[in-house]
């Protein structure tokens, strides 16, 4: 076991917006996991200006938790950094509110996170409410990923290799990745010291993924530990407005896409959704619509960069 902080070996941060049964279903599998893997813990909960009730949830049946309730939606980045600027563990758990650790996760997670000391951030695996494989982590997103976003995928594409989907390997050993799905990541102190927190640019989207890209590149390795097992119930809060949250993500991918590739690629990706635009409008499927919208973002993102 490494040292710690004081006396806190993991800080976790629950990021909440409207997800009030859920985050409740959240907190008790964290009060759980810290109890049976007898690491020292606290809990920080930064409320995105719910309107169901979950402050109110969180002080009457999570006393322990520090609950930071902000007046307006500032999004999952900059929601994450209030945490982290005051996280005392020597690490520091970043979890969903839709997530829940299955029995010895938090355990599996510490080990192998503290397994190698070039291992700056384990994920778990993320599994479907029906126990199939949901995420054992992805490559970093380039042209065809976002391609494929853009056309209906055939079942058998959406876990697909092609798609950005990584294998979890033996099911028990840790798996070299680019970074795993933001609903769970555990990460040492140091390196949040090293490569600061989220870019608040992403209002929602993406800033995972730039930040791991930002600790790949300090020269940490990013892991999964398949052993880690965690229910992730999956887009409670961005199902909601669906069709906002299609364009927020191509926002997010946008600025991501012109902070790691060239104005040449950001060119590709609108003149591919320009495509996909014209052939669901001859399809009649009202995604073209929000098709042209994102061709939009892309070429604006190209221009700033000519």
């Amino acid at each position: 076991m490494t040292e710690t902080r004081g006396d806190i070996d993991i800080t976790t941060i629950v990021v909440s917006w409207n997800t009030r049964e859920l985050l409740a279903r959240c907190l008790a599998s964290v009060e759980r996991e810290l109890e049976a893997s007898g690491l020292r813990g606290e809990i920080v909960v930064v409320d995105n200006a719910s309107t169901d009730g979950t402050p109110d949830v969180v002080r009457k049946h999570f006393p322990v938790a520090t609950l930071v309730a902000l007046e307006e939606n500032r999004g999952f980045a900059a929601a994450n950094n209030l945490a982290l600027a005051r996280a005392r563990g020597a690490a520091v758990l970043l979890l969903n509110p839709d997530a829940e650790l299955l029995p010895g996760s938090l355990d599996a997670l510490w080990r192998a996170l503290y397994a190698a000391p070039h291992v700056g951030m384990a994920g778990a695996l993320l599994l479907n409410p029906d126990g199939s494989v949901q995420s054992a982590g992805y490559r970093f997103p380039g042209l065809t990923q976002v391609l494929l976003d853009f056309f209906p995928l055939h079942p058998r594409l959406v876990g697909s290799r092609l798609n950005g989907r990584m294998s979890p390997g033996d099911g028990l050993s840790p798996v070299a990745i680019d970074h795993p799905l933001g609903a769970c990541m555990l990460v040492r102190r140091e390196v949040v010291d090293a490569v600061g927190g989220m870019d608040e640019g992403y209002f929602l989207y993406s800033e995972e993924i730039d930040w791991c890209r930002r600790i790949a590149q300090a020269g940490w390795t990013i892991v999964t530990a398949p052993a880690a097992r965690v229910i992730h119930h999956g887009g409670q809060s961005t199902s909601q407005v669906p069709d906002a949250m299609f364009l927020q993500l191509h926002r997010s991918r946008a600025r991501y896409f012109r902070r790691y590739h060239s104005p040449r690629f950001l060119r590709a990706v609108a003149l591919a959704a320009r495509t996909a635009a014209a052939v669901e409008a001859l399809r009649g499927r009202p995604r073209a619509t929000a098709l042209r919208e994102v061709a939009g973002i892309y070429a604006t993102a190209e221009a700033a960069d000519a």
